[in-house]
């Protein structure tokens, strides 16, 4: 029970990698609130989990959610920033709406979130944020120019977390996945996820509680002299 008495907060925690990590926390014995922008997925997510786990919509392109999520989580003491948007276009195709909702989610709710979030951590002297970021943060792949470039943002504001926080004993960290099998990126990539995945090392996408796996040791007290470094669960991705 690596996480008794901690309360953790993941964002995009009703499907997918969130999801993974939510079940996996909670076994770990946290109390877990997990997002989302669905009210009855969110509800049927928790419902599933058991334990000690709640529910509170949220979407992370609105700042006027995000304040509503901070005064309703309470005191956290693991944030887990996993909800994103993913969009797939070259460049010469993008859509504005579509890049604006992917930095007002992954750029701009997330860092307001762990800014309002942080003071309560420092005040209490221990906290963990892990940003969930990927592969394409330093890889070049058509198509995932808008997605890449917010999450080497957020691998950014993760070494600059690091270096504010860590006198104050808050941990700062990212997990960056590979391609992983969700219904999320299977809807918006199709079949190039997997190829993407056939071209790894290891020669497949990587299934959500492998990537969750990761994250729940970024939280533990077994990565208790890590901060500002970035975990590369990417099936070997990154060495080639």
């Amino acid at each position: 029970m690596e996480l008794a008495y901690k309360t953790a907060l993941i964002t995009g925690g009703t499907a997918g990698i969130g999801l993974a990590c939510a079940r996996l926390f909670a076994r770990e014995g946290a109390t877990v609130v997990i997002t989302g922008r669905d009210a009855e997925r969110g509800k049927q997510a928790a419902a599933g989990i058991g334990g000690s786990v709640r529910f509170v919509q949220a979407d992370l392109s609105d700042m006027a959610s995000v304040r509503a999520l901070l005064d309703e989580a309470g005191e956290i003491d693991i944030l887990v920033n996993n909800a994103a948007n993913f969009p797939a276009a070259l460049t010469v195709d993008q859509q504005i709406d579509a890049y604006e909702r992917t930095f007002d989610t992954n750029v701009r709710g997330l860092y307001f979130l762990a800014a309002g979030l942080a003071p309560g951590m420092l005040g209490r002297g221990h906290g963990s944020i892990i940003n969930v970021t990927t592969m394409v943060a330093r890889k070049g792949v058509p198509g995932a120019g808008v997605y890449s470039a917010s999450k080497a943002a957020v691998e950014s504001l993760t070494r600059t977390w690091a270096a504010e926080f860590g006198a104050g004993g808050v941990r700062v960290n990212s997990v960056a996945p590979g391609p992983t099998k969700t219904e999320g990126v299977e809807a918006e990539w199709g079949e190039t996820n997997e190829e993407l995945g056939r071209a790894l090392p290891l020669g497949r996408t990587a299934r959500p509680q492998e990537i969750a796996e990761a994250v729940l040791f970024l939280a533990s007290p077994r990565a208790s002299f890590i901060t500002g470094s970035v975990l590369h669960a990417d099936g070997g991705g990154s060495a080639v």
